[in-house]
């Protein structure tokens, strides 16, 4: 499991209360994938597991498409934190398999193309967005030959590798939290090539845009909020 966040694998999720899903679950190239925003979007995101919020703005509309990789088969809520040397294994090969970054890169294309069918125009303008394994996944597409996206985002990022950065074609927004590793994040700023912006979310801990942001805090919903208005300025700006 290297490089995955630690603080991943031991701050428990946190649920907001009486969230209601927003979209709705459409198969997209034989993957359950959460379909929100206007119909009458021509730009999309693929999210690398949170889509709602980013689906509409004041200034853009946005198509947000959320497949689930793993195919109905996710890490057991049950290895996290990993507590014994079984936990550990299992969660190691999750992560060296199911979840492994090559195996959801090979499916981006064909979801993105089948995705497409559903454009106003029969094309949208794309940018991806990823939270902890998910922003590595962002990154290494945005570093493919011929990307199909215009700009990525990765929300306290797993796995972050300043060499990666070397490889991004397109504008790139880093969204740390308090719990990565500064060294990396600020190396990995300083490798990008290309347009990008790198804040480090201070107060914050891995997680605080998904699972793990205790939205009945006050400061946490205000870092919350500001961590999505800074993705969408991004989007809005780059894509």
């Amino acid at each position: 499991m290297s490089g995955v966040s630690k603080a991943c694998c031991s701050i428990p999720p946190v649920v907001a209360k009486g969230y209601e899903p927003k979209g709705e679950y459409k198969t997209i190239n034989g993957l359950k994938t959460y379909v929100t925003g206007p119909e009458s979007a021509t730009k999309a995101i693929l999210v690398v597991y949170g889509a709602d919020i980013l689906s509409t703005s004041n200034e853009k509309k946005y198509r947000v498409f959320m497949p689930d990789f793993f195919e109905g088969q996710p890490a057991d809520i049950t290895w996290f934190p990993p507590q014994t040397d079984d936990h550990k294994q299992k969660l190691g090969n999750f992560f060296q398999t199911k979840a492994a970054p090559p195996n959801t890169l090979s499916k981006i294309p064909a979801i993105v193309s089948e995705a497409n069918k559903l454009a106003p125009n029969g094309q949208f303008d794309w940018s991806i967005l990823g939270y902890c394994w998910g922003g590595k996944i962002a990154c290494l597409a945005a570093g493919q030959e011929n990307t199909i996206f215009k700009a990525a985002v990765q929300c306290h990022p797993a796995m972050l590798a300043p060499d990666d950065a070397k490889s991004v074609s397109v504008p790139m927004a880093v969204l740390a939290s308090k719990d990565e590793n500064s060294k990396d994040v600020t190396a990995f700023g300083a490798n990008l090539k290309v347009d990008h912006y790198v804040e480090t979310f201070s107060s914050q801990i891995h997680g605080w845009m998904a699972a793990r942001s205790n939205l009945e805090d006050a400061e946490v919903r205000k870092e919350y909020e500001r961590g999505y208005r800074t993705a969408l300025d991004f989007f809005h700006k780059h894509a």
